[in-house]
């Protein structure tokens, strides 16, 4: 009897340990999918809104730069079709088609330029959803003649900004000699040769200068 209670003795003891290394297995299951949930709630999310005749450099370079430093890139078509023509000819294809975007669910709207951004001023569609992200208090940044955008959302009457030297007609405190203005939540850019520095500013904006620098240091911009 003694052997057996020694045996039914280890076995309890057995099976304890079997419990508490499923129970350890399951916790640390639940802390890496709580701390899955809890970097998700952390990532940013920036929309790109775009179409026809969009500058590819100003479209391309800071989405590259972007999903570099982990922020969640949505690109939104303003036309009827997710496949868009560049100013240099260049068939991209967005994510997704403006009217499908739930804008709430964003951290920051960016606007490329090129002479597609005519046809988004006529629209009308990109000025009011970056009034929707001002009044919010939610990063905008706009390049080359995208800050023509935020002109018509009325955004852009007292705050620090550049833009392309095209837009000095409507833009006349446009300060053409600085490559990126950051104003708060507004964050403004010359054109396609200050793209990568505009991306930088965006990065840095949401993700702080610590990933800004890792980055710039990947890519070798410094």
């Amino acid at each position: 009897m003694g052997g057996e209670g020694e045996t039914l003795g280890g076995r309890g003891c057995f099976c304890k340990k079997v419990q508490r290394g499923i129970g350890d297995f399951f916790s640390v299951r639940l802390s890496q999918s709580q701390e899955a949930d809890r970097l998700a709630e952390m990532q940013k999310r920036i929309v790109v809104l775009f179409g026809d005749g969009v500058e590819e450099i100003e479209l391309v370079a800071p989405v590259d730069l972007l999903r570099r430093a982990g922020v969640d890139v949505v690109l939104a078509s303003l036309m009827d079709r997710k496949k868009v023509k560049t100013r240099g000819g260049l068939m991209l294809e967005a994510d997704v088609l403006a009217n499908e975007v739930a804008w709430i669910d964003f951290d920051a709207l960016m606007l490329p330029g090129g002479p597609g951004v005519a046809a988004m001023r006529a629209s009308g569609v990109a000025a009011s959803v970056a009034i929707d992200f001002f009044q919010a208090g939610k990063c905008i940044a706009a390049i080359c003649a995208a800050p023509l955008i935020l002109k018509d959302a009325g955004i852009l009457q007292t705050v620090r900004h550049t833009a392309h030297a095209s837009t000095i007609a409507e833009l006349p405190d446009a300060e053409l000699g600085e490559k990126v203005i950051v104003a708060d939540q507004i964050i403004t850019s010359r054109g396609a040769g200050t793209a990568l520095d505009f991306g930088f500013a965006i990065v840095e904006h949401l993700c702080g200068k610590a990933v800004r620098q890792r980055i710039e240091t990947d890519v070798m911009f410094v």
